[in-house]
């Protein structure tokens, strides 16, 4: 094998190993706190209305009724692209407020149907 096919492959290796392991550490402290993974909970608020506790940056608790259904969302709210938030960054409908809201998903303390 070649001196590059090595650095490539070890490099593959690594990255998929980082994944992994993140994925995991992700799972495992969504666990813990007794809350979807973030992947989860995107997808269970594209089919759902939830209850959504979060701690907010200026220290504030806040619970939030929030989807991501179009069933929900009126349709002169819907987003014109596909283009996804930033990483931990979970984009919502807020259905008491009628509009788009955020949160970072490690601040999420519940969720509920």
């Amino acid at each position: 094998m070649a001196v590059k096919e090595v650095h490539a492959e070890r490099a593959q290796t690594m990255t998929h190993t980082e994944t992994t392991t993140t994925e995991s550490l992700a799972t495992k402290i969504a666990e813990m706190k007794g809350i979807p993974t973030e992947t989860e909970l995107v997808e269970m608020l594209r089919s759902k209305t939830l209850t959504v506790t979060f701690l907010k940056l200026v220290g504030e608790l806040r619970v939030m009724a929030c989807t991501k259904s179009f069933d929900v969302i009126p349709e002169s709210s819907r987003p014109k692209t596909e283009k996804e938030g930033k990483p931990g960054t979970v984009n919502v409908w807020d259905i008491n407020a009628n509009a788009w809201r955020s949160f970072r998903y490690d601040r999420v303390q519940k969720v509920e149907l």
